[in-house]
């Protein structure tokens, strides 16, 4: 890859990066609205938003945005499956375990990540790298400390849910690489299979006498919320599987973590939720360590574009 070549790409994932963040903070805070408001579903709204995907997909292909590829369907089950089991066990942490107590372990995501690429697919991860993880895990803290409670089958579920979670990010980039194919083409297939799993999940988590208010008392600002959720969550699950395909799955992870900063701010600006001196202090430590990270992939990935006789007569330099 040539000097040219790395810029373009890094502006093209600096791009990506901003469209998630921003689809992703927008979604959170709407979303957020729709469930105080209105009590809608969770897992009912993650359906519908992966229905909405597949019809705006089905519109990109239409408009020749992208050309499908045919995917065998045993290499797509496992991925589908995962994301349902993320989004099953997500909200089942959530039920069970403060807020907070959410967050904290939700942390262990990226750990967990880079050991199944470090053991199972025989990724390579730098010691700075890794180091960025303590500033970040600690930004964290400090914005959880104050709600934190454990209970046992809270902790089992939030642990399952970070496991599966990994799995489901590092399975939507290896995906692409495996099978030859682009974010469009693989999220195209997995978007209403995903969709048409969590209606047989729905019934379990979400009876029927849920759905009463939803359908029978429903104004026209919910069913315009809930629409304009689906239409966001088009693009935050596009940015997502491309900016994993393009990037890493650690490296979403790390503006994951930045979001959760940045919907903190969000929250007490719109909802006036309230931010103590500590939790400030954890928002700088997490956005320090996401800019040490992705200054130190920058780094890595310029290494990568140079020309192998400049890398060397550099090594040879710094050894003299």
């Amino acid at each position: 890859m040539t000097t040219m070549e790395s810029n373009r790409k890094e502006r093209l994932v600096a791009i990506g990066a901003c469209a998630n963040i921003g689809s992703s903070i927008i979604i959170v805070l709407l979303n957020k609205w729709i469930y105080t408001m209105y009590n809608f579903p969770n897992i009912t709204l993650t359906c519908i938003h992966f229905i909405v995907t597949s019809f705006g997909l089905f519109i990109c292909r239409h408009m020749n945005i992208f050309q499908p590829k045919s995917l065998p369907f045993m290499s797509m089950l496992p991925l589908a499956f995962s994301f349902c089991g993320f989004v099953v066990f997500t909200n089942l942490s959530l039920e069970s375990n403060t807020v907070g107590t959410y967050q904290i372990i939700k942390t262990l995501t990226t750990p967990c990540i880079i050991f199944i690429q470090t053991y199972f697919y025989g990724r390579n991860f730098s010691f700075n790298v890794k180091l960025t993880l303590i500033p970040i895990t600690l930004g964290v803290f400090l914005n959880s400390v104050y709600d934190i409670k454990f209970n046992f089958i809270g902790i089992m579920f939030a642990t399952t849910g970070v496991m599966i979670t990994s799995l489901y990010q590092v399975w939507v980039g290896e995906k692409q690489s495996e099978l030859q194919v682009n974010s469009m083409q693989l999220l195209y297939y997995q978007a209403p299979l995903s969709a048409f799993l969590l209606l047989f999940v729905i019934p379990f988590f979400e009876p029927l006498d849920a759905f009463h208010g939803v359908f029978f008392n429903w104004p026209l600002e919910a069913l315009a919320a809930v629409t304009l959720s689906a239409c966001i969550a088009f693009s935050v699950n596009l940015s997502i599987f491309w900016i994993i395909g393009n990037t890493s799955a650690v490296t979403y992870n790390m503006i994951g973590h930045l979001k959760f900063s940045l919907t903190l701010i969000g929250g007490y600006l719109l909802f006036h939720d309230p931010i103590q001196p500590l939790q400030l202090l954890g928002i700088l430590c997490t956005v320090a360590g996401v800019v040490a990270y992705t200054h130190i992939k920058r780094q890595e990935m310029r290494q990568k574009s140079l020309p192998t006789s400049i890398v060397s007569v550099n090594s040879n330099y710094s050894k003299s």
